[in-house]
C-alpha cells in the first residue's frame, strides 16, 4: 500500500487533526496522547463527515457524597470527536463509539518517520 505524506509532526498539535485526501478516501489524521492516529472521515451512524467534528473532553456528571449530582464537566483524560451530523461521539485515541463500543471508525495505518507523518492507504 502506498504512503502519503501528511505533514510535519510538529505541525500537528496535540488534540488536533488535519483532513487529507489520499488513495481515493478522505482521512482525518490526529495527534492524541503523543501518538498519531488516522480514521476515515465517515461516521458509523449515517456516514457523516465525523473528522471535521468538534474535539472535546468526555462529558461526565460530577457526583457528591451519597451519589448526589453536583454538576457536569468535560474530562480531558479522554478526548472525543463529535460527528457534526447527529452528535455521535468517538474516543479519539481508539476510534470506538463512546455510547456503544460495538461501533467505531475505520482506522488507517499512520506512522512518523524523520519528523514527518505518513498515512498508508
Amino acid at each position: 500500500m502506498p504512503e502519503h505524506l501528511v505533514a510535519a509532526e510538529r505541525d500537528l498539535p496535540e488534540g488536533s487533526g488535519v483532513l487529507v485526501h489520499a488513495g481515493g478516501v478522505e482521512v482525518g489524521v490526529f495527534k492524541v496522547g503523543g501518538r498519531v492516529v488516522a480514521y476515515e472521515n465517515r461516521c458509523a451512524h449515517q456516514g457523516g463527515p465525523v473528522c471535521i467534528g468538534e474535539i472535546m473532553g468526555r462529558y461526565e456528571e460530577v457526583l457528591g457524597p451519597g451519589g448526589s449530582t453536583r454538576g457536569e464537566r468535560f474530562a480531558d483524560d479522554e478526548l472525543h470527536i463529535v460527528c457534526p451530523w447527529h452528535g455521535w461521539e468517538y474516543d479519539l485515541a481508539t476510534g470506538r463509539c463512546h455510547a456503544d463500543r460495538r461501533f467505531g471508525l475505520r482506522r488507517y495505518p499512520v506512522h512518523v518517520r524523520d519528523g514527518q507523518v505518513y498515512l498508508v492507504v
